[in-house]
């Protein structure tokens, strides 16, 4: 379940703030609006919230900021050691992954994470999605913010102007990791229950809000 990219976030770790500030050219546009995608997905979650991938905990500052009580996901030690070293002792970062957590930290009303969903396949997209559905109550929320394409062939088509500009590490990143599609999302989201909605940020960045019906 994505673990098999863990040792690249553990590398990037301490470089990952400057990525996310756009001091990288070749994420300068996976990256724009940052700020921005951050601040929209607390600002659409509710009551007391679950993050999945909490990284640096970037997001989880705004979830705070918007006075969340937060239960924090992370993988990566080094990436929970660097939160914590930001957040202090606001918020209570556990391992765990999108699919392997203590579903004893429950009950929660909304589910968040950025730029981290990608890091499953559909099929485990669609396996967190089933067990979210069965989690929440109803009015619970899902809000994710991550790189999917309306279609194969924007994908596609991404992929070969990030190579025409010789962004050769971007266009590995969406050759290796998991992005998917818009419509495959939204069927995922309805078949268990969801009422969804996507917004674009960016070229690459959509938030996805998902309420349970």
């Amino acid at each position: 379940m994505g673990l098999e990219f863990l040792d690249i976030f553990e590398k990037w770790a301490n470089e990952y703030d400057l990525t996310v500030e756009g001091h990288d050219e070749q994420y300068k546009d996976v990256f724009l609006r940052y700020e921005e995608i951050l601040q929209d997905v607390a600002d659409r979650s509710i009551g007391c919230v679950m993050e999945f991938g909490v990284g640096t905990g970037n997001l989880t500052k705004k979830l705070l900021e918007n006075n969340r009580k937060v239960i924090g996901i992370e993988p990566s030690p080094p990436m929970r050691e660097l939160a914590l070293e930001k957040l202090g002792d606001k918020v209570q970062i556990v391992d765990g992954d999108f699919l392997h957590f203590d579903e004893q930290l429950l009950p929660v009303d909304s589910m968040v994470s950025t730029y981290a969903f990608h890091h499953l396949t559909d099929q485990e997209k669609e396996e967190a999605i089933r067990n979210y559905g069965k989690l929440l109550q109803c009015g619970g929320k899902i809000v994710f913010a991550d790189t999917m394409f309306e279609t194969k062939d924007v994908f596609q088509e991404t992929i070969l102007q990030a190579k025409k500009k010789n962004f050769f590490d971007l266009a590995e990143d969406l050759e290796r990791e998991y992005y998917t599609t818009i419509p495959v999302l939204q069927t995922i989201f309805e078949n268990n229950g969801f009422d969804v909605t996507f917004t674009r940020f960016n070229h690459f960045v959509w938030i996805v809000e998902a309420t349970k019906q």
